[in-house]
């Protein structure tokens, strides 16, 4: 499966409602920053990349919401909208980064002496072009990790880091999708990914519609079929990469990178390098964002919990570098030492 999650359509964001998916495609609009905000926070949109997408469309909404005339009164309201839309979910940097571009471009246009209407047009422009080419880097970073996937591979795969993560095709699932186009003879064991289960809802859907052999698993099964010699190879994404490589991405892929390597298995982190934060020296400074209790007590409209119990719910966790064989990025493999390797890839896209 192959769709943009997020476009701009008619003065609005739109974007296809994760929330709803498998049993209903249902495609949701939204016009004001306020919107934008919930439909990030509530989960609407998900994954680093499509997150990015969608604020850097944000900010374009709260330009156009602007009644200023003058460009300085202009930059001031959409610093304000960016403090806004930044506070949505901590945890993925490419939140804060789209929004940091977009808001670098009106500045600096400001200071050239444009109107705010010239800013307003500058702002769409810049944030198509941010999704453009969220889509050209992630078709890199596919052919660049299908490299490391043999023929006749098991590939163990954490979450949703497909086309619905993304403005298009895919991170860590673009590695999958582009092997399987190659011809490789693949399968993956998606696991469940509770408490979402964005692998059971949205992985299996994407495989499923592409083709692609999987077999859906409960989470705790994975290190069943590790010890079992059933994976070959451990993938999932990253919502941030601190300086050192220690990777924070969706609840669980600490446990997963641990069994891989207790049972000798490769284990891959995917992410753009608009994912890396060079400013946090290592994975205890980011910030883990903790979520309602009941994405644990209930699985859809069901209570599986007894009422009022006590829930400690983390979105992510903080894989240490030690447990990571590479970094897949636009830029190439990033391999230990990570504080080197990362460097050296966020200056090349600097630079491309």
């Amino acid at each position: 499966m192959s769709n943009r999650t997020v476009w701009w359509d008619a003065g609005k964001v739109a974007m296809i409602d994760q929330r709803l998916l498998p049993l209903d495609y249902r495609i949701a609009v939204f016009g004001t920053v306020a919107e934008v905000v919930f439909a990030i926070r509530d989960m609407v949109v998900r994954g680093a990349p499509a997150i990015g997408a969608t604020a850097a469309y944000g900010m374009v909404i709260a330009g156009q919401a602007s009644t200023a005339e003058d460009a300085g009164d202009l930059v001031q309201d959409l610093r304000r909208a960016k403090v806004e839309l930044d506070a949505a979910r901590p945890t993925a940097v490419n939140l804060v980064w789209a929004t940091a571009r977009l808001l670098d471009a009106a500045e600096r246009l400001a200071q050239t002496g444009a109107t705010a209407d010239v800013i307003r047009a500058a702002l769409l422009a810049e944030a198509g072009q941010l999704a453009d080419e969220d889509v050209a880097v992630n078709r890199r970073i596919a052919h660049i990790g299908a490299e490391i996937i043999p023929d006749h591979a098991h590939i163990l795969h954490h979450c949703n880091t497909g086309s619905l993560a993304t403005v298009d095709y895919g991170t860590a699932l673009g590695i999958v999708r582009a092997s399987h186009e190659a011809g490789k003879d693949i399968h993956v064991w998606v696991d469940e990914t509770r408490p979402r289960l964005q692998g059971a809802r949205l992985t299996a859907w994407e495989l499923m519609a592409d083709g692609i052999p999987m077999h859906l698993i409960a989470d705790n099964a994975a290190g069943l079929l590790m010890r079992q010699g059933k994976v070959d190879v451990v993938l999932f994404g990253a919502d941030r990469v601190a300086a050192n490589g220690d990777v924070a991405n969706k609840i669980g892929s600490y446990k997963l990178a641990v069994l891989a390597r207790e049972n000798g298995i490769p284990c891959y982190s995917v992410a753009p390098t608009s994912t890396i934060d060079l400013d946090l020296p290592d994975g205890d400074a980011i910030p883990i964002e903790e979520r309602g209790p009941e994405e644990v007590t209930m699985v859809g409209d069901v209570r599986i919990a007894p009422v009022n119990v006590p829930v400690y719910n983390p979105a992510f966790d903080v894989t240490p570098h030690r447990y990571l064989t590479g970094i897949i990025t636009e830029q190439g493999i990033c391999y230990p030492p990570f504080t080197t390797s990362l460097r050296r890839a966020v200056h090349a896209a600097a630079r491309a």
